[in-house]
């Protein structure tokens, strides 16, 4: 098969699908969370206490998660507004560096604490999509970042 005959790919269109993909993962997975009860106080306290309990993530990070768990009546419901927000903006494309800035990280904290429960690929694929969204172009098509810096030519996309 000769490659030269194949069409390029436009850059935009790939990490527009990519930021499509991920903020439907964010999606999914906080309806999914919010079906397990996952962001109540106690379903929350009690998936952070295996993490702590069966993980493998660093002292230093048991201690934090250890202090999540603690407050879970307010950082529970954070999670889940923090993961339908961040599906939301990815998927619509608003503030899309910055939403993929913030699921990078996030998704980075959540590979710590998943070290030894989980198969280390399920969150490193997402975490180097969102990374590669928030230094690439993903706002610049199918996005509202595009609506909004054609009316204000300052906006960062």
């Amino acid at each position: 098969m000769n490659d030269s005959k194949l069409p390029a790919l436009n850059s935009e269109l790939v990490l527009a699908l990519l930021r499509i993909t991920l903020g439907a993962l964010f999606l999914s997975t906080f309806f999914e969370n919010l079906h397990k009860d996952l962001y109540t106080a106690k379903g929350y306290a009690s998936l952070i206490r295996y993490y702590i309990q069966y993980g493998h993530a660093p002292e230093v990070w048991k201690h934090v998660m250890a202090i999540t768990a603690a407050h879970a009546p307010l950082t529970g419901p954070a999670q889940g507004v923090l993961e339908c927000s961040l599906g939301i903006f990815l998927i619509i494309g608003l503030l899309s560096r910055a939403a993929a800035l913030v699921a990078f990280g996030f998704l980075t904290g959540l590979w710590v604490s998943e070290w030894g429960l989980g198969w280390i690929w399920e969150l490193l694929v997402p975490m180097a999509v969102a990374a590669a969204l928030s230094i690439g172009a993903s706002g610049r098509r199918a996005a509202l970042d595009v609506t909004f810096a054609q009316r204000w030519p300052k906006y960062p996309i």
